[in-house]
């Protein structure tokens, strides 16, 4: 029987995203690949760009239509995915009897669970950065050593490695539009990594050994499994699908971003985008704005219509109300799922990326070459700011409060500091490396085509196996 991968991700867009990516590696490779889907996200995803050999299926994931499945519903949506949406998958991979190995996303561990008890290998695939991973495997330490104080900047002993820098601001955290109680989330959230680190036949990382070698080597000792660092996807996909220079969308595909960039010099505008959950009042947003303005650079903002919050709950009028504030010297565009939101981070007249320091983010500005300023909102983006600032040097770390000032003082500096500028264009020089043949990221991501190769020529017997044990059979 031939190779057919199963890719089940989270499904909210950060962790599709290089979950498609790994998608369009493993077809490279020449692997069958099934991606699957919710069935609210491929309705909402219709527009989205798809490889054509890509087989798409989808799911219920158990919530209404209208449930937003935003940052505050995230923990229905798990709880959700674990019941209803564990019940359908099990029942698909009943009926897809040539699906050889399942990848999952790992902040499911219940579809891992899933598919070795229908006799499926199954790997894992923590979407986040290792550091970040490394600090949810970390969390009951840190919980007996009371290090959870998200305001503290104490140092940190609770996360190996990490000692001389790592602050206890520094640890993942809980949205703070969130009105959950914080350390019952972040412990759900270090279950599913501590069952990352013991059920399934490997873990893969989106990430670089250049990047987080020393985190890696702590998490391989922690993991039953194989561990692959195949990052940055994106980086590979992008290598793979141009084969010569990549060929840019229509400017009205992207909101009018190319031709506006076009009309700048090399490394004088600054880009400002949040990512597709970060909440802010409009008292924060103006704060940033006007930060970003007052730096004195013409700046290209990427906004959702749903990112401002109120009382009342998120005003669109807030942000056209910013928008049409914004000036002559500012772009401001919508956010649209279909784009890819940060092709601008290839363009020539970027010279500085003020994000919210997601994973999928921070790894497109690095291998693009171009500093960063970081504003961190939940999850592992606030240890993902520290290593941009303290460890890696290729940007600063603006976690906290949002003032003008300090925005304005930080995009200027991010600007105009050789150091910041060298210690970015050294690490994209070593990604580009690191996915190109021959490379650390290349190397395993053959390892892995391996490896996936090898669980699917002994699926057979276990699945047999199990389907003459099981008495629901």
């Amino acid at each position: 029987m031939a190779v057919h991968v199963l890719l089940f991700p989270w499904p909210v867009q950060g962790h599709i995203n290089p979950m498609l990516h790994l998608a369009s590696a493993l077809l490279d490779a020449g692997l069958r690949v099934t991606f699957l889907h919710t069935e609210h996200n491929l309705r909402h995803l219709a527009g989205a760009p798809h490889d054509q050999r890509l087989r798409v299926l989808s799911v219920p994931d158990g919530l209404p239509d209208d449930h937003p499945r935003s940052v505050s519903g995230l923990m229905e949506l798990f709880e959700s995915m674990r019941t209803a949406g564990c019940a359908a998958f099990r029942a698909l991979l009943r009926a897809e009897a040539e699906v050889t190995c399942v990848v999952a996303d790992g902040t499911m561990p219940f579809a891992v669970a899933a598919a070795q008890e229908a006799g499926v290998p199954a790997l894992a695939f923590r979407t986040e950065s290792a550091c970040g991973f490394l600090c949810y495997l970390s969390v009951p330490r840190l919980v007996e050593l009371g290090e959870l104080v998200p305001s503290d900047v104490e140092p940190v002993r609770g996360v190996p490695g990490m000692e001389g820098f790592l602050r206890r601001c520094d640890l993942p955290r809980v949205a703070p539009s969130s009105d959950t109680d914080p350390v019952p989330v972040l412990l759900a959230v270090a279950g599913t990594a501590a069952r990352c680190a013991e059920e399934p036949q490997a873990v893969i990382l989106n990430t670089a050994a250049s990047m987080e070698a020393e985190t890696v080597a702590r998490i391989a000792s922690r993991v039953r499994g194989e561990v692959f660092t195949v990052g940055p996807l994106h980086a590979m996909h992008h290598r793979h699908a141009a084969g010569a220079e990549e060929v840019e969308p229509d400017d009205d595909d992207d909101g009018g971003c190319a031709a506006w960039l076009d009309g700048h010099a090399d490394r004088s505008v600054v880009y400002l985008n949040l990512g597709s959950l970060t909440i802010l009042s409009a008292e924060q947003l103006a704060e940033l704005l006007n930060g970003v303005a007052a730096a004195g650079y013409p700046f290209l903002c990427v906004l959702r219509a749903d990112m401002v919050s109120s009382d009342g709950g998120p005003q669109a009028s807030d942000v056209l109300r910013l928008r049409e504030a914004a000036g002559e010297r500012a772009l401001l565009v919508e956010w649209a799922a279909h784009r890819d939101v940060h092709r601008a981070l290839r363009h020539r007249a970027v010279g500085c990326f003020l994000t919210h320091a997601g994973w999928n983010s921070v790894l497109e500005a690095a291998v693009a070459g171009v500093p960063m300023v970081c504003w961190p909102y939940f999850a592992d983006q606030q240890t993902v700011s520290r290593f941009v600032g303290a460890v890696w040097k290729t940007g600063l770390d603006m976690k906290g409060v949002l003032d003008g000032a300090v925005v304005a003082r930080m995009v200027r500096e991010a600007m105009e500091d050789p150091g910041i500028r060298a210690a970015a264009q050294a690490m994209a020089n070593q990604l580009r490396m690191d996915v190109a043949p021959g490379g650390s990221s290349a190397s395993h991501m053959e390892r892995l085509v391996g490896f996936i190769n090898n669980l699917s020529a002994g699926k057979d017997q276990s699945r047999d196996d199990v389907r003459n044990s099981s008495p629901a059979a």
